[in-house]
């Protein structure tokens, strides 16, 4: 019983902490100027920004697969 109750408190830590480092990432990426949106459009706004969305999706797959598999990480 008391095991039980130390591995939920270190997975809810777990839980709390990739939370974060996902919004801490989400935060990198900008909206686009309101001038740049009216010069080009929002289609090619948004694309300009396509290195912050690739980081953005490159760092949570890595974070993701982390979670799903802790016991891959290199000791």
């Amino acid at each position: 019983m008391q095991e039980e109750k130390e591995t939920a408190r270190i997975e809810a830590f777990s839980d709390g902490v990739f939370a974060i480092a996902i919004t801490l990432l989400v935060l990198e990426i900008k909206v686009p100027s309101r001038e740049m949106v009216l010069g080009h459009g929002l289609t090619y706004s948004l694309f300009a920004l396509w290195p912050a969305f690739l980081a953005f999706f490159t760092s949570f797959s890595t974070i993701l697969v982390l979670w799903v598999h802790p016991e891959d990480i290199p000791a």
